[in-house]
């Protein structure tokens, strides 16, 4: 697989707090990178960092080469934990609302009935890939939470991202719905083929979603001053099926050092 993005010695800090230091990494297109560490660790700053809201304070973000757009582009899609859907549009017009911005980015309404009808068209058929077919005159309010999450999901995918952005998507989820978001998440990534990059608190999701899993924490600490140093990646995990129990153990006695560690610098 080609290497799609590139993470060259990457520093965050908010004048002298250092929030994460000495990030280099390279990913390949298709891999599905699930996130862990600590909470106030830097997991949702690093996110922001792929997707533009963000800037690095040094180092180099490259994707397929080049300098990573330092604004939100379409060629990476993001899911929150909170929902993002507009509550005056249906579920249908939310999901085209981003092409028909592409179209007309003035008005954000397509008069071309040709062009109008291709974008309809396109969205009926990614609401039909997360299950809400069903649900295309709904408003948002009228969703469960799953269903307002697979709306979000089918948002984020409409302009054929190269990049997929989670940031703890399914942690206001019951077990259930969970367990339905975590097979329609694999099957829509095994049938683009798109890069993921997912945080999570959960450790077992982490393992069981993705083909690699980055753990951010401190390494360095200094006693008299908590942000003079940043969470780095101390783990870089090829996710083997085998290995998986005995990792998750290990992981789940780092974080919960951690969690302590971060708990008593604040």
């Amino acid at each position: 697989m080609s290497i799609l993005l590139e993470i060259k010695n990457v520093w965050k800090q908010y004048g002298d707090a250092v929030v994460l230091e000495q990030l280099s990494k390279c990913v390949s297109a298709g891999e599905f990178v699930t996130i862990v560490g600590a909470s106030g660790c830097g997991k949702t700053t690093f996110l922001n960092m792929l997707l533009g809201t963000e800037s690095y304070s040094k180092g180099k973000i490259l994707l397929d080469g080049k300098p990573l757009p330092s604004e939100p582009s379409q060629d990476r899609g993001v899911v929150f934990q909170r929902y993002s859907a507009f509550p005056h549009l249906t579920v249908l017009r939310n999901t085209m609302l981003g092409a028909e911005l592409s179209a007309s980015p003035f008005l954000g309404i397509v008069f071309n009935r040709r062009k109008f009808s291709a974008i309809r068209e396109k969205a009926e058929k990614m609401l039909e890939s997360v299950g809400l077919s069903h649900a295309l005159n709904s408003y948002p309010h009228e969703l469960s939470g799953g269903m307002q999450q697979r709306l979000s999901i089918a948002q984020a995918l409409m302009k054929q991202p190269r990049m997929l952005l989670l940031d703890e998507p399914f942690g206001a989820l019951d077990p259930g719905t969970r367990s339905d978001m975590h097979k329609l998440i694999l099957a829509l990534w095994k049938e683009t083929g798109i890069t993921i990059f997912m945080v999570t608190h959960d450790i077992e999701e982490g393992f069981y979603l993705g083909t690699r899993l980055w753990v951010f924490d401190k390494v360095r600490f200094d006693p008299h001053n908590a942000e003079a140093y940043g969470a780095q990646i101390t783990y870089d995990i090829d996710v083997d099926q085998s290995a998986k129990r005995r990792l998750k153990k290990e992981l789940e006695l780092e974080l919960e050092k951690s969690e302590q560690a971060f708990g008593a610098s604040e």
